[in-house]
């Protein structure tokens, strides 16, 4: 028996295919476009905020008070003692027929002096209160 060699088939290398993968990655940026592209636009209900204007003018029936930075309070833009506030306040209601308040502040004014003004306001039963958004000069 003659030596009989087998022969096997040169090996191939083994390499790899760079065509599908871009083609999977087109494949995927395109389904991404078009997904974002078919996405609604959130719709939203347009608003008219209010603008503030200026202040109301005095009316002798309705008395101003205000708070300021310091701590201070202007009664009708007078400035006193947080301490005087109780017995002014009785004495206005008493000779006002239908008293009303308007409580405003500064810029910079803290909550502290107004809702102790709120307080005082309340302790001389004034019923009709009213608090003023659109921030004053200091003292007026």
């Amino acid at each position: 028996m003659e030596d009989a060699k087998i022969t096997l088939p040169p090996r191939k290398q083994a390499r790899v295919e760079i065509i599908p993968l871009i083609d999977v990655i087109f494949f995927l940026l395109a389904t991404f476009v078009l997904f974002t592209l078919s996405l609604n636009r959130i719709g939203s209900v347009p608003v008219q905020l209010p603008v503030p204007g200026p202040p109301p003018p005095i009316r002798p029936d309705m008395l101003t008070l205000q708070a300021s930075d310091q701590g201070n309070v202007y009664f009708n833009q007078e400035l006193i003692d947080l301490g005087e506030l109780p017995s002014r306040l009785d004495l206005w209601s008493k000779n006002v027929a239908d008293p009303k308040v308007l409580v405003t502040g500064d810029d910079k004014a803290h909550w502290e002096t107004t809702v102790r003004i709120l307080d005082e306001v309340r302790k001389a039963h004034i019923a009709k209160v009213s608090m003023e958004t659109h921030p004053r000069p200091t003292g007026r």
